[in-house]
């Protein structure tokens, strides 16, 4: 048989051989740890693909718990972004030397890990006074419940009142007559469904507005929520990323707060409550339930 022929008959055995027992080839400039099963961890993945233009491999939790150091190692990565409480927890134990950025954590956690920040769920009680000053003009006062914790960290400088269960909070709640709107900040320990049902009855009865947390509670009866805009905040993600990539000390840069929001609002509280809705709020909402 000539050599040519042997050679071509050969040839797919080589190909073969190579698929076979050549160990895969990993490489992923960043990793991503997040339930993918989440909306908001697959809005946020969706950002950071917006403007981080470098390869990436997207790991569950679970595939990672106890061997994040591996994959990172095998992926040869140089950032890692953590979305979620247990994914942030897994990440922590990363050598230093790996950026790792976080979000999807109501309130920034302690850390102490260098070459470390991120973002935060928890909408600051400021940006609701910058709502109220622009657009609801009969709120004159607000007063801010939640946590201790929450407090300190969202609500500093108003006026506020600190709660540690959900039977406090429906007793402070019943006290807040002399306000004109009641801020909740976001605590489920807090916040049950039996607490907030009484929360709206005082709400109603009194007519003063509840505000936030989410689209739900908007829903059910809340005047308006600022809701964290999540492909927004993986498009920082992305660009803290970059930095990350090109040298920066990404653990200079404090843990932030959301900066863009969807508003949700609710026609028929306003109604009810006669606070008048602008028609430019009712046209840059995400939604207006009537």
């Amino acid at each position: 048989m000539p050599s040519s022929s042997r050679f071509t008959l050969i040839l797919p055995f080589i190909a073969l051989s190579i698929t076979l027992f050549t160990p895969p080839c990993w490489a992923a400039e960043v990793v991503i740890i997040a339930d993918r099963q989440l909306k908001p961890a697959t809005e946020i993945i969706t950002g950071i693909r917006k403007t981080l233009n470098t390869s990436i491999s997207i790991y569950g939790p679970d595939e990672v718990r106890g061997r994040l150091s591996r994959v990172v190692a095998r992926e040869r990565a140089r950032v890692v972004v953590a979305l979620g409480r247990e994914a942030l927890g897994e990440a922590l134990g990363l050598p230093p030397e790996i950026p790792l950025i976080f979000d999807m954590v109501v309130t920034p956690p302690a850390v102490t890990r260098p070459n470390t920040t991120g973002f935060y769920l928890a909408t600051p009680a400021r940006e609701y006074n910058d709502l109220i000053r622009k657009h609801f003009h009969t709120i004159k006062q607000m007063a801010v419940v939640g946590s201790r914790d929450q407090l300190n960290i969202l609500a500093r400088g108003e006026s506020s009142f600190s709660v540690r269960n959900s039977v406090e909070f429906v007793k402070t709640v019943n006290r807040l007559d002399s306000t004109d709107a009641i801020l909740l900040l976001p605590d489920t320990a807090v916040l049950t469904t039996a607490a907030m049902d009484e929360a709206y009855l005082f709400s109603f009865r009194k007519g003063i507005p509840l505000l936030g947390i989410s689209e739900r509670h908007v829903r059910e009866g809340a005047l308006v929520a600022l809701v964290v805009d999540m492909v927004h905040v993986g498009r920082l993600i992305g660009e803290y990323a970059a930095r990350a990539l090109n040298g920066a000390d990404i653990g200079q840069i404090p843990p932030a707060p959301p900066r863009k929001f969807d508003i949700y609002l609710n026609a028929a509280t306003a109604r009810k409550m006669g606070i008048p809705l602008p028609n430019e709020l009712v046209r840059i909402a995400k939604r207006v339930y009537p």
